[in-house]
């Protein structure tokens, strides 16, 4: 609630430990989140844009979106990292998977 009235205080956003950073919303088209301590992971959605791709051996114009998962590898596994990300990427090209739970 105070977050959607603009009343939310910086002390009460501390402590996360995992963020999701929408950079996309302002034109950001690619980049490398930074993780805050104490935090282990943060993933950054980037903007979408039409772009060319190969598809069945022919080059057509597809949205496209970059995402980047940065995190903390003393406390996160790559094989899991990848993985989660993966999913993550998974369930944005395909939403029903997300009523699915694919």
């Amino acid at each position: 609630k105070k977050a959607k009235e603009g009343s939310l205080a910086l002390e009460e956003m501390a402590g996360g430990t995992f963020t999701i950073s929408n950079g996309g919303v302002f034109g950001s088209l690619f980049g490398t989140p930074i993780i805050n301590p104490p935090q282990s992971a943060i993933l950054g959605m980037h903007a979408t844009k039409m772009r060319a791709m190969v598809v069945n051996g022919k080059v057509e114009a597809r949205p496209m979106m970059y995402l980047a998962l940065t995190y903390d590898h003393r406390l996160i596994d790559g094989r899991e990292a990848v993985t989660f990300l993966k999913s993550v990427a998974n369930k944005i090209e395909d939403p029903s998977r997300l009523l699915l739970e694919l």
